[in-house]
């Protein structure tokens, strides 16, 4: 059965001018397909490199296959002040360093920002193991720094544009647990069923929850859905009607919990949920009194 092959989104392919009109930037130096070998000490980082996080092992294996059969694609560059800098292929690039390689094939290419930018973050878009997070950051860097729409990125890197659009719904997470995603604690499927919670405050502590007792996503929803029925068959509570909302908020962002703040007539309660005894005793830590 023929290997199925990822389909390049087309705008990757419409940003790499062809190397017979890029070839002639310094018509001494190149071979006829554009392509040289250059010092990789001289060749800089990508400034607009949306991958935060490079996966060890799979460098490591890169690399081994590099000593056996050299770098089989060449990486992308453009001319810098000091030397090169890095345009597309920065795993074949770090890899080469592991495998102890001097030099590298390179294409030297003119590139402005913008589309220095566009290349780098849709080649990474493009590559399946990029991790979520990641992923909707580079979206966002499309959308901001570059000014392309939902479908104009959607067309870009071959997915379709609610696919794009709910990546980006990620980022209104607390940054806690964007970290989590980011770091595979918890999966995609998870954050977005936590974006159905609306305090920061309790989607930080759901997600602590979830992954403390190895939740599935379908569990997880399970349990969000149990949390907002419980909420709508609740009466409105006076402190909403007091305008005590955005205190319940900041005391959620801080202690990593739902809190609610009920009021009565000359007075009220606070209070603080917990899921386990691990997290009690985090709680009572962050009050002083463990």
């Amino acid at each position: 059965m023929p290997m199925h092959r990822k389909a390049l989104g087309k705008g990757l392919e419409a940003l790499i001018p062809s190397a017979v009109a890029t070839s002639t930037l310094d018509p001494a130096a190149p071979a006829p397909d554009g392509v040289r070998e250059l010092p990789i000490e001289e060749i800089g980082p990508n400034p607009f490199q949306p991958r935060t996080r490079f996966d060890d092992e799979s460098l490591q294996e890169l690399a081994s296959s590099i000593r056996a059969t050299g770098v089989l694609q060449p990486v992308m560059v453009r001319r810098d002040r000091d030397g090169y800098q890095l345009v597309v292929g920065e795993r074949r690039l770090r890899a080469a360093r592991l495998a102890g390689l001097e030099q590298i094939p390179a294409m030297i290419r003119e590139f402005g920002d913008s589309e220095m930018m566009e290349l780098a973050l849709v080649e990474n878009i493009q590559r399946e193991d990029l991790n979520p997070i990641d992923e909707a950051k580079a979206y966002q860097a499309l959308v901001t720094r570059v000014g392309l729409t939902h479908d104009q990125i959607s067309e870009r890197v071959g997915k379709q544009r609610s696919s794009v659009t709910n990546a980006l719904r990620l980022l209104s997470l607390p940054v806690e647990v964007q970290d989590m995603v980011s770091r595979g604690t918890l999966t995609a499927g998870h954050a977005r069923a936590l974006l159905g919670l609306e305090s920061g405050g309790d989607q930080l502590a759901t997600a602590r929850y979830v992954h403390s007792k190895g939740f599935s996503v379908r569990r997880t929803e399970a349990l969000i859905n149990r949390k907002l029925r419980r909420e709508h068959s609740r009466p409105r509570a006076a402190s909403k009607l007091h305008g005590l909302s955005e205190w319940e908020t900041r005391l959620q962002q801080k202690f990593g919990t739902r809190v609610a703040i009920v009021a009565g007539r000359k007075g009220g309660k606070i209070e603080f949920e917990y899921y386990g005894q691990e997290d009690l005793e985090r709680l009572l830590e962050a009050w002083g009194v463990l």
